[in-house]
């Protein structure tokens, strides 16, 4: 029998590392997630196991390991009905009279996904509802910790026993047996959901990188009970962030502490938990604003004439250079070097972007851009702003507009690229990418993008040599190095979400 000593240093290394709480009435689910995680770590018994995990440094690999064995992934289709149904009948449609006859687009996220049912019961209500699919942009994101539960989602087969309390007609509709008496789900359900490798406790959101940025709906239910408090505070505030104004954020009603939501409408659903998102309710402390902004509207600085050099001019995507030859393009010096902004508004900007207050940085860019029509940077993160919002015509200007003032930019190219893969543009997308890799070969977001994007579109060949060329580039960075317009993340997380994701892709 394993020591309550060993457990409780456990339980305090878990909760550093990881952000999962295991008080000591939990310690038996502890003790049964280590002697699962013995086998996977080599060893014959738990107490082995245990003495190994508390006496080496662990990688976040090894940790993420153990987190997926200590955390419980069951899950079924359509599990807990109650919430399925507020989605089908207020949320959704909600949102689709919104945005029908304009920008019709629609993300969702299952944060902590598991095996991929929660996701899939989504797109099922989407298809539902939606009676014209081809005319709207939809995403549905399903994010774990756990690569396993993440290869099972993506392949899509189901047994028996997740289809526990779902009604006949969702297996009879929307899936296929298989030969082995297994079910399978319809390709236009599948292809409705996007997986990706994602730790809440310590990757960044909202970001571009991996999509989690202009919500409207996010779901992670039974998630948040294994967080500390302050952690749970901490994961709350970042899906805050990723949400549009007005988006809609679902736990479990074990999980609806007041005191954990206090920037959040809770909407009055009887026996479900739904909480609003209404930016008027959100704080403005915190960073120094000055009351006598200029009054500048979008139309008004977006309008301010700028250089009006096509994008893609100089650049051929198709003499792109192969990454070992060793050559980069040189910068042209000719132009001269604009002003340079105003340092003071442009921190009081980055800060109020990087706190998730995008109206207010909003406002910052927009006097920057004023003061300065050149200020490629502004541009560039005014789009940023833009996208988080949802507003991807907005955003795409914006992208367009910065590389007009700096052409030979890469991360200008990769930032257009995001956007024009968000609106389901993936040749265009494509071809920015390749823009931003004939600049500079060493863009290493660009080709982790590549890869993705050629993994999304079941180019199975190009995303591998994409994958490897990023891991090539990452091999010269320390694991903790913070990567290039990466939004924060190192490149040792980088590598291991591309190995998460090779394995996935191997294993389909």
């Amino acid at each position: 029998m394993v020591l309550e000593i060993p457990l409780s240093q456990l339980s305090d290394l878990v909760a550093v590392r990881t952000g999962l709480r295991f008080p000591r009435e939990r310690w038996n689910d502890l003790q049964r997630g280590i002697s699962a995680a013995a086998r996977e770590f080599g060893f014959d018994d738990a107490r082995a196991c245990l003495d190994w995990l508390l006496s080496s440094s662990l990688t976040r690999e090894q940790m993420e390991i153990l987190a997926s064995h200590i955390t419980v992934g069951e899950t079924y289709f359509f599990r807990d009905e109650k919430s399925f149904r507020v989605l089908e009948e207020h949320v959704l449609p909600e949102l689709i009279a919104s945005r029908r006859g304009g920008e019709q687009r629609l993300r969702i996220w299952s944060a902590g996904c598991a095996t991929g049912e929660e996701a899939y019961s989504i797109a099922i209500i989407l298809s539902k509802l939606l009676p014209d699919p081809a005319d709207w942009n939809v995403t549905i994101l399903g994010t774990d910790i756990n690569t396993r539960f993440l290869h099972k989602a993506s392949l899509g087969i189901y047994g028996q026993w997740s289809f526990r309390g779902c009604p006949q007609w969702v297996r009879e509709k929307y899936f296929k047996k298989t030969k082995e008496d297994r079910f399978e789900i319809a390709p236009d359900i599948k292809k409705m959901v996007m997986f990706f490798h994602h730790n809440l406790a310590e990757d960044s959101y909202p970001s571009l990188l991996n999509k989690t940025n202009a919500m409207d709906v996010i779901f992670c239910r039974n998630v948040l009970m294994y967080f500390a408090p302050e952690q749970a505070t901490k994961v709350i505030q970042g899906f805050y962030d990723c949400l549009t104004d007005g988006g809609w954020l679902s736990v479990s009603p074990s999980e609806a502490s007041p005191v954990l939501f206090p920037q959040f409408t809770p909407a009055n659903y009887p026996g479900v938990f739904f909480l609003r998102k209404d930016s008027r309710k959100s704080s403005t402390s915190g960073v120094s604003i000055r009351a006598n902004a200029p009054p500048w509207t979008i139309p008004e600085a977006m309008n301010m004439p700028l250089q009006s050099i096509a994008a893609t001019s100089e650049i051929k995507p198709e003499f792109c250079l192969p990454l070992e030859s060793g050559i980069t393009p040189a910068r042209k010096t000719e132009e001269p070097e604009p002003p340079k902004p105003d340092s003071a508004t442009q921190e009081q900007a980055l800060a109020l972007y990087e706190q998730g207050r995008y109206s207010e940085a909003k406002e910052r860019v927009i006097e920057l851009i004023s003061n300065n029509r050149a200020d490629s940077e502004a541009m560039a993160l005014l789009a940023r702003i833009y996208a988080n919002r949802g507003e991807l015509t907005e955003a795409l200007d914006c992208c367009r507009k910065a590389i007009s003032v700096d052409k030979l930019n890469p991360a200008y190219h990769y930032l257009l690229a995001t956007v024009l893969q968000e609106q389901k543009q993936f040749e265009e997308a494509s071809l920015s990418l390749r823009r931003a890799l004939y600049i500079d070969q060493g863009f290493v977001p660009a080709h982790f993008a590549l890869g993705n994007l050629s993994l999304q579109r079941r180019k199975f060949r190009e995303s591998r040599k994409h994958f490897e060329n990023a891991l090539s580039l990452l091999g010269a960075y320390k694991p903790e190095d913070i990567l290039p317009e990466a939004e924060g993340m190192t490149a040792g997380r980088l590598m291991e979400i591309i190995r998460a994701t090779t394995h996935m892709e191997k294993s389909a």
